[in-house]
């Protein structure tokens, strides 16, 4: 009888140990979630770098491209351009 009690005592101590724990089931379970968190995260970034070098090339190469981020960031305006003012 003592030895079943004990045996069900282990088995009891042996689960609650993989499931809670460390590298259990539960941490495994936390994981997973913040691979797919940080995969997420790495796509991310991986779409802006994208695109950044696609605004580095235009910037070095394309001259209507950087004359329009002139205009429209910059508010520059080419000799000869009229400018309206609005009054407030």
């Amino acid at each position: 009888m003592k030895v079943g009690r004990y045996l069900i005592v282990f088995v009891l101590i042996m689960s609650a140990l993989i499931t809670f724990g460390d590298r259990g089931l539960v941490d495994n379970y936390r994981m997973k979630e913040k691979m797919m968190a940080l995969k997420k995260t790495n796509h991310e970034m991986t779409l802006e770098s994208i695109a950044l070098k696609k605004t580095i090339t235009l910037l070095r190469d394309n001259l209507p491209y950087i004359e329009m981020v002139a205009r429209n960031e910059l508010g520059m305006v080419k000799k000869g351009d009229l400018v309206y003012r609005k009054a407030q």
